[in-house]
Order: structure tokens, then C-alpha cells, then sequence
């Protein structure tokens, strides 16, 4: 399993999504993809309160810590590779967190537009 081209959603390389807390489907701290990652864990979210307390909400608890799997648990301002169709339905409830444009995999763009995307950019 090799990960699907390493292109961010601006045609640029896939940049650094977070080491710590380590990310990604393959954990290597970027959103890289393949055929194995049904979820497509392609948006570098950027976490925040309200949109943690709505992922746990809708059954993907994010925010408690797992120290079985070596899972801290996220807190606001941690960057995750989150799946593209959790944030669509984050954003079509108003509570999308923010999102690294450059270290969101151009996979996104399957399941969520770029406009959508680009409202939600970090730092805008």
C-alpha cells in the first residue's frame, strides 16, 4: 500500500498536516491517501470546540483520549486529517472547523468542492 500522489488541493505538494499529534491514514503526518482509505482522511482540519463536541455528537469522538491505540485525544488548534465527508457534513451544519489548504490531499476535491474548501482556508 503506497500512498495515492502526495498533490494538495492547489496543485502544489501536499504539505505537513501535524507530527503531534501524529495524523494521517498511513500516520506519517501528512493527508495522503489510497485505495485502502475508504474514509478519505484527506482535509488537514484545523480542530476546534464546537466542531469536536458535534464529530463526538455524531458517534466519531475525536476529543477522548485512547491510550490503547496511542490516541491522546485532539484539542481546539490541533491539526487532523479529517475525512472529507465528515467535514462536508460539518460544513452543511455550520460548524466546519478551519482548513490547511495546502496540506489538504487534492483527494478532497472528490467528495467536497474547492470553493467550500477555500471558505472554510486557515488563515483567511
Amino acid at each position: 500500500m503506497k500512498p495515492d500522489d502526495s498533490i494538495n488541493v492547489l496543485g502544489g505538494p501536499l504539505g505537513l498536516c501535524s507530527i503531534d499529534p501524529l495524523t494521517g491514514f498511513f500516520r506519517d503526518g501528512q493527508c495522503n491517501t489510497c485505495a485502502q482509505d475508504a474514509g478519505s482522511h484527506t482535509v488537514c482540519a484545523v480542530m476546534t470546540a464546537e466542531f469536536l463536541a458535534f464529530s463526538k455528537y455524531v458517534g466519531n469522538d475525536l476529543s477522548t483520549p485512547r491510550p490503547e491505540f496511542g490516541f491522546s485525544g485532539l484539542n481546539a488548534g490541533d491539526k487532523w486529517c479529517l475525512c472529507a465527508a465528515r467535514f462536508l457534513q460539518a460544513h452543511d451544519e455550520g460548524c466546519a472547523p478551519q482548513v490547511d489548504l495546502t496540506s489538504t490531499h487534492q483527494r478532497a476535491l472528490d467528495i467536497v468542492p474547492l470553493h467550500v474548501l477555500q471558505e472554510h482556508a486557515h488563515g483567511t
